[in-house]
């Protein structure tokens, strides 16, 4: 099972990098990328993951001797899909500034670019 969700992940972080490469459309690059980017949650869970173990919240029922997962690799799976979302926001209305300044979305049409 835990090879299998490291499979999953290596498949979407190809799949987003290929979609990245042959896009012609710069909002078909930033959906591939944020495909791309979902590969790197499940990669960040699976190394987390721990067979039969609780949650981290230790009391009265719970002993600290028990085993539970790592909330660190949670954590970071929370703030790399804030940070997901913040950088697929910033790249979509930025295709959306191109379109209006250039009229078009493909990357090899953006005269303005070329140096």
């Amino acid at each position: 099972m835990n090879l299998y969700a490291y499979g999953v992940a290596g498949w979407l972080l190809l799949v987003g990098a290929f979609g990245v490469v042959r896009s012609a459309n710069l909002v078909h690059a930033v959906v591939s990328l944020s495909v791309a980017q979902s590969g790197t949650y499940v990669l960040l869970l699976c190394v987390g993951y721990q067979r039969a173990a609780g949650a981290p919240v230790f009391g009265s029922t719970l002993r600290p001797s028990t085993r539970v997962t790592d909330p660190v690799v949670q954590a970071m799976t929370l703030t790399d899909i804030v940070v997901s979302a913040t950088v697929t926001a910033l790249l979509l209305a930025t295709a959306v500034q191109v379109h209006k300044q250039q009229g078009t979305v493909d990357p090899n049409r953006l005269s303005a670019l070329k140096g």
